[in-house]
């Protein structure tokens, strides 16, 4: 697997309006998606870091705290060598992503580069 850096990160939260607030107010992100109970932010180097509320849909396997991705080059190739160690692989995967579960029992994944 070839990681080349960090790719995305989201946090869902019971407080998500106040870290989205702290993330807008007080890191000086730029929000540039909303709704109701999720929060896009984009970095400058065009990254995203993403707030779910507990009410947004979809996203419950975040249940250990903030997720982290992975940038990678090849997606489908990551996906694959994480099947092959073994590794708990969390829904199927999206047309950028693939979230797991690591050996400490949090949830990561991988994203396209």
């Amino acid at each position: 697997m070839d990681v080349v850096g960090l790719g995305w990160a989201g946090t869902r939260t019971d407080r998500a309006t106040e870290l989205a607030r702290f993330y807008q107010d007080v890191l000086g992100l730029h929000c540039v998606h909303t709704e109701p109970d999720f929060w896009v932010f984009e970095l400058p180097d065009g990254r995203h870091v993403e707030v779910f509320g507990t009410n947004y849909p979809g996203k419950s396997h975040f249940d250990s705290g903030p997720v982290i991705g992975f940038a990678v080059v090849d997606l489908a190739q990551a996906v694959q060598q994480l099947r092959d160690a073994g590794v708990e692989l969390l829904g199927e995967p999206g047309p950028t992503w693939q979230h797991f579960r690591g050996p400490d029992g949090n949830v990561y994944e991988v994203v396209s580069a």
